[in-house]
């Protein structure tokens, strides 16, 4: 009897039929708007574009909403407490059922190591298991009594990707792609993921540079700003609920732990000190509140906690957590000491999930600003004066907009 080995488990299985294939040019491809996506896309943006696939024709599903898993989702969900995966089938129905032009590939993939600029400083950058896997456990409540994806013609392709380690992709990628783009080579698909790479550091390296001009521009300005510590999942109004739209609304601009600026002139005034003290081995190492550094999300949260407690202008902190997230639950306590040490706010949503309470939410927003309003200017102050001398923040142009 053949043994199911991890590869053959997870392995992509077209459930469409031998219908002619379309050129690269004519191929639709929909991809869910879902969890790992978030961070990801413009590295799938620009593979497909690099193979020939007309960029028009990549369709994302639009934001998480309950109106999309009523009418695309019902009766396909999973039993997961994870609510970002639940919400998955909806987004697979939209793709299935709600385009005026039919798909010809629903891509899905399970992402199982995720790039981040803090590989290398730490041990792994995996994603949660339960995100990984997710494709493929909603994929069963399409298939489960009839196979929803052949009726429609649509071919399923979830290749199983470690995103950071390239000198893999590639094979990866071909043999999850080499049935569904016509005339795929392994040759062209090495050049399309370098491609892919390439699109997603310019992506980031741009949100990098304009979280930078917003700390100048507050540094300048002695202003505050908040970092949001959270999943780039939560990004999706329908699963953070624009709790930062809320408080952006009164003023203050507001930051992702994903897209902080990490230029080597920052990092060193920062984090210098405890370098050359021999603290820390880097910028972005985390041991020293976080020995089990294998999760790419989590290492990028419990960084971000040390990078608002030590940048003046960044005055409270606002967590995201869904609801009963496992890889977020140890991280509550390290990452609240860290900050409040520092002087600086934080304040956790946790527990999110299908229900924004509008009206407590709307509280919790003023209660925020509130404190904002009487105690931001003591906390930049404070940590002003406990902050190394000679902030590169404070050389910046003199005109960056706001």
């Amino acid at each position: 009897m053949t043994i199911p080995t991890w590869r053959r488990w997870f392995a992509r299985t077209p459930s469409a039929g031998s219908a002619p294939a379309p050129s690269r040019a004519n191929l639709r491809i929909g991809v869910p708007r879902v969890l790992n996506l978030w961070s990801t896309h413009q590295f799938w943006m620009g593979l497909f574009t690099a193979l020939g696939v007309d960029p028009r024709n990549v369709v994302f599903s639009s934001d998480t909403s309950e109106e999309q898993g009523r009418q695309f989702g019902k009766g396909r969900g999973t039993v997961d407490c994870c609510y970002p995966v639940k919400c998955i089938s909806g987004h697979y129905g939209e793709l299935l059922f709600g385009q005026r032009q039919k798909l010809d590939v629903l891509f899905s993939p399970m992402i199982y190591t995720l790039p981040s600029f803090m590989s290398g400083h730490v041990a792994k950058t995996l994603t949660c298991p339960r995100v990984m896997a997710a494709p493929e456990n909603i994929k069963a409540g399409f298939i489960k009594e009839r196979d929803v994806f052949a009726e429609a013609g649509i071919v399923y392709a979830a290749p199983f990707i470690s995103l950071d380690e390239p000198r893999l992709v590639p094979k990866q990628t071909f043999e999850g792609l080499r049935e569904v783009i016509p005339g795929l080579t392994y040759e062209e698909t090495v050049k399309a993921v370098e491609a892919g790479y390439a699109a997603l550091r310019e992506f980031n390296a741009r949100l990098r540079r304009k979280s930078r001009e917003v700390l100048e521009w507050c540094a300048r300005e002695d202003r505050p700003c908040l970092l949001v510590l959270a999943r780039p999942y939560h990004m999706d109004p329908g699963i953070g609920h624009e709790i930062e739209v809320d408080l952006q609304a009164y003023g203050y601009p507001v930051l992702w732990v994903q897209y902080a600026p990490v230029d080597a002139d920052l990092m060193a005034w920062a984090f210098g000190d405890d370098v050359r003290a021999g603290v820390i081995k880097s910028a972005f190492d985390i041991h020293d509140v976080w020995p089990s550094s294998y999760s790419s999300n989590t290492n990028e949260i419990l960084w971000g906690a040390k990078f608002a407690a030590r940048m003046p202008w960044i005055a409270c902190v606002i967590r995201l957590s869904s609801y009963e997230c496992g890889m977020d639950q140890p991280t509550y306590t390290p990452t609240q000491q860290i900050i409040e040490r520092s002087g600086t706010l934080f304040f956790s949503f946790q527990d999110l999930d299908s229900t924004k309470p509008s009206g407590s939410v709307k509280i919790r927003v003023e209660t925020i600003t509130h404190y904002l309003q009487k105690y931001a200017a003591d906390i930049i102050a404070r940590k002003k004066a406990a902050a190394p001398p000679g902030c590169p923040l404070l050389a910046a142009p003199a005109e960056v907009s706001a």
